[in-house]
């Protein structure tokens, strides 16, 4: 997996169409997916399955029973973690080939005791209106995706 152009981390994912749309981005893309447990749903769940369509044999997916088994597992990386409070845009992040885009929980994002600390690691998508709380996890997720694709040369 070091070959990967970058990896996507769903904390405790609830939402399966979320989780499927997600996947399929990541086989689109190359893009491994890592999901940290405790999930919300089945892995071999019909809808899962359905929202990532015939893609699954594509995605690179990974499984963990916690967080910090996966950040112990890659000791060197760096990691990046979304949050609605974050003071730094997605866009101001200087991305590298083979980091981490962190996103949390589709009903309250990532733990508060995981972002403390990580302040210049913490980025947000900006939302303009200000009508809605947030976007969906899945639209997140391809939004700072390609962004990092753009910034390390590795869109097609």
């Amino acid at each position: 997996m070091n070959d990967a152009p970058l990896h996507i981390v769903l904390v405790e994912p609830e939402i399966p169409p979320n989780t499927g749309n997600v996947a399929r981005l990541c086989a689109a893309t190359g893009i491994v997916l890592h999901l940290v447990e405790p999930l919300g749903f089945s892995i071999d769940d019909r809808h899962l399955k359905r929202a990532g369509l015939d893609y699954w044999p594509a995605v690179r997916l990974k499984l963990w029973q916690s967080f910090g088994q996966l950040r112990h597992a890659h000791p060197d990386a760096r990691f990046w973690y979304t949050s609605k409070t974050a003071k730094k845009c997605y866009t101001e992040a200087n991305f590298r080939k083979g980091d981490f885009l962190v996103f949390g929980k589709e009903t309250v994002g990532l733990p508060k005791e995981l972002l403390e600390g990580e302040a210049d690691r913490c980025l947000r998508i900006p939302i303009p209106t200000g009508k809605v709380r947030s976007l969906n996890m899945s639209t997140a997720v391809g939004i700072v995706a390609y962004e990092a694709l753009r910034q390390t040369g590795q869109l097609a």
